[in-house]
This record gives structure tokens, C-alpha cells and sequence, in this order.
């Protein structure tokens, strides 16, 4: 009778724990010629990038992902070194990746899930769409006007085939809502801010989100996007110029101590020894996809050389420097003080402390930090930029 009754004791425990349990969705699959790496699952939460769970692949490359059913959908990507796969998880079903290094980005397979199919769809046109710019700049230099129309005008391109492909066609899919956040050279493709059509893409999305899932985070970050784009002026504010006592220093160059999207500080002072590219922009900016792919054939052909790039963000939203600065291999810091206002001739205008002791008038903007910790040259043509980098580090 004791045993009889241990043993609904144990079931009825089970029962409970079971019911308890969270519904969760699963990732699963083969990244084959990868033993003895590892895999990782990040999530991509709406203000950052985070590590949810990792495995040392075997010989057979077999792994699996148990994540919690969201709120509305959320994103995650399965990562082996600099290969990535993006996955959405709008459910509890079984998502299945097959896919082999070295081309795991590209060249994988993916089922159990018609959005995420939809999904590879979309990530291969934009890596398509890269490549393409990526091939201009290299035949022709980002500085002739001529590159900067070809390439406008094949962005003008693809986002005008993405809008009715992917987010007009159906606004509350998840792909819908990945297409608003693609970005080419840290620049995100679909300008809110900026661009009313583009507005328009992300207000359709917004309102699908408020209509299904008015309480998600997502939904009320992306109304809050969608709101503040459809606002063609801000009030000015006051900028209190004092606190600049705490943030800047002056030694043999003008410090800057501003935290990257981690929180973690980093001064322009600590890079002693090292040759400085110190560029300050704003990834919402038209000509921010063209410089920074720049600064990538910089980075890589000079960083084992010392080089290092020191990129100050003055982008008003935080969000989208998050999203732009992720991956980036340099440097990327914001300024928090910045203020974005249209002046009464329609004209543009930022402030910022900042901005003013260094002379910024326009984006992007740079100087060269030599080896010694001094500032060497402010570069004032952005044609010069490449030449200035290769002297620098002779």
C-alpha cells in the first residue's frame, strides 16, 4: 500500500512539473565539417545581441535548441565563427537547419517552418545586394559620383522589390519585420527617419503589430519608430556644454571616454600605441552604407599592422546604433548628448558638446591618431581617406 501509494505521489509530482513547464520551440540540425567547434544561439533581442546557449559540435554535427514560444515572434541566429544562420521563432514548432561550413551562411537548408524559408529568401538578396555594392566600390572607388548613384540606385532598387515582396505582401509575418532592420555597411536600408516611404514600411508592420500583439516588446518599440518618423521636426533642445568636464580631457589629443553597445567604456587615450582612425558619423545617414564598407577594406588590410578604428556615433536613436554597431570589428561608441533638429531653412542640424570641440559641421568626419596618442590630421575630403590611412601607417 506504501509502494502504491510512492508511486502516485511521483506521478501526480510529474504531472504538476509538467503543466508548469513553459511551451518552448526547438532548433535543431546538422552543421556538418564543424567537429570540435562551437555553435552558438544568439538572440536578437530588440536593444542587443545576446549569447542564450552554445554546444561543441561532434563529428556528425547534430545540435539542439530548446527556446521559449514568444510574446509575438523573436529572431535568433545560429553562429560558427564569423558564419551565421538567422532563424524566426513565432511558436512551438520544430525548426530543422542543415548546413556546412565553410558557406553555412548561404548555403543551408532550412525546413518545419514556411516563414523561415521566406526568411532565407530575404537574408540571400541582401547579401546579394552587398556583394553587388561591394563590387562597385572595388571597380570603380566609393568616391566618384557615379559609384554613389550606381549604388543609391540599386538600393532604391531593392528595397522597392522588399517593400512588396516581403512587407507590403504579408506585414505580419516575421520576415516583414527582419526586412525593416537589414542594413548594408551598418546603415540600415529602410530610413524612418528619414525617408517618408520608408516610414510608410514600417508604420504597415507597426499597425499589424498593435492590432495582434499590442503589448510585446517589439510591437511598442516599432510604434515608437513608426510615431517619431512620421515627425518631420524636433524642438531644439538646450545642450548643457559643462558636462563635457567628465567626458573630455585634455592631453596630448582631445580624450574621449563613450561606452559601446555592452556598456563597457572605452577611452581614445588607452589606443597609445596603436594608429587611430577616428571617425565620427551617424548610421541613419545616406552615405553611411558606402563608408563604412570603406572602413572595412581599411580595418582588414591594416588592423594587424596597429590600426584600430575609434567610431563615434552620433545617432539620436539608440536602437539603430545597436543594431548598426553589431558585428562591426572596431571600435563603435555613442554619443549620448547629441541632438537632432531641422532648422527653419529644412536644413538638418546636430549638436553636441562633442561635435563642437572637435569642429564636426558634417558627417561623417575624420582625424588620424598617431602612434604617440596626438592628433596628426583631420582628414577634410573623404576621397583622401584611404590614401591618409595608408601614409599613416607607414
Amino acid at each position: 500500500m506504501k509502494k502504491s501509494l510512492f508511486i502516485v505521489s511521483l506521478l501526480t509530482v510529474f504531472l504538476l512539473s509538467s503543466c508548469k513547464s513553459e511551451p518552448q520551440a526547438t532548433i535543431e540540425g546538422t552543421i556538418s565539417e564543424a567537429a570540435g567547434k562551437m555553435l552558438y544561439l544568439d538572440a536578437l533581442n530588440v536593444d542587443r545581441v545576446s549569447v542564450v546557449d552554445s554546444v561543441k559540435l561532434k563529428d556528425d554535427g547534430s545540435f539542439r535548441f530548446a527556446v521559449p514560444k514568444p510574446e509575438c515572434y523573436d529572431f535568433y541566429r545560429l553562429r560558427v565563427e564569423r558564419e551565421m544562420i538567422n532563424v524566426s521563432v513565432d511558436s512551438t514548432e520544430t525548426i530543422h537547419v542543415e548546413a556546412a561550413l565553410p558557406a553555412m551562411s548561404v548555403a543551408y537548408k532550412v525546413s518545419g517552418s514556411d516563414d523561415n524559408v521566406k526568411l532565407k529568401e530575404l537574408v540571400l538578396k541582401q547579401i546579394e545586394l552587398q556583394n553587388n555594392v561591394m563590387s562597385m566600390i572595388r571597380n570603380s572607388g566609393p568616391e566618384t559620383g557615379v559609384t554613389r548613384q550606381r549604388i543609391n540606385d540599386a538600393v532604391q532598387q531593392y528595397k522597392d522589390s522588399i517593400r512588396m515582396q516581403f512587407i507590403y505582401a504579408n506585414p505580419s509575418k516575421p520576415y516583414a519585420y527582419f526586412a525593416l532592420f537589414q542594413r548594408l555597411g551598418g546603415q540600415l536600408i529602410f530610413d524612418p527617419m528619414n525617408n517618408r516611404d520608408d516610414v510608410k514600411a514600417f508604420a504597415a508592420v507597426a499597425t499589424n503589430l498593435d492590432t495582434f500583439h499590442p503589448e510585446a516588446v517589439r510591437t511598442r518599440n516599432l510604434h515608437n519608430i513608426a510615431i517619431k518618423g512620421m515627425s518631420n521636426t524636433r524642438p531644439p533642445r538646450e545642450v548643457d556644454y559643462s558636462a563635457l568636464e567628465d567626458k573630455i580631457t585634455e592631453t596630448s589629443i582631445i580624450d574621449i571616454d563613450l561606452k559601446d553597445a555592452d556598456g563597457v567604456s572605452h577611452k581614445l587615450s588607452d589606443l597609445k600605441g596603436k594608429v587611430v582612425l577616428l571617425s565620427f558619423c551617424a548610421y541613419t545617414q545616406e552615405t553611411s552604407a558606402v563608408s563604412v564598407l570603406t572602413l572595412r577594406e581599411l580595418y582588414n588590410e591594416y588592423a594587424e599592422q596597429g590600426l584600430e578604428i575609434y567610431q563615434v556615433s552620433f545617432d539620436e536613436n539608440e536602437h539603430y546604433w545597436r543594431m548598426a554597431a553589431d558585428n562591426l570589428p572596431w571600435i563603435c561608441v555613442r554619443d549620448e548628448q547629441v541632438n537632432w533638429l531641422i532648422a527653419p531653412d529644412g536644413a538638418v542640424l546636430f549638436r553636441s558638446p562633442l561635435a563642437s570641440v572637435y569642429g564636426i559641421t558634417s558627417l561623417p568626419s575624420y582625424f588620424i591618431v598617431n602612434r604617440d596618442n596626438e592628433l596628426v590630421l583631420r582628414i577634410e575630403d573623404e576621397k583622401a581617406l584611404v590614401e591618409s590611412v595608408a601614409k599613416a601607417m607607414k
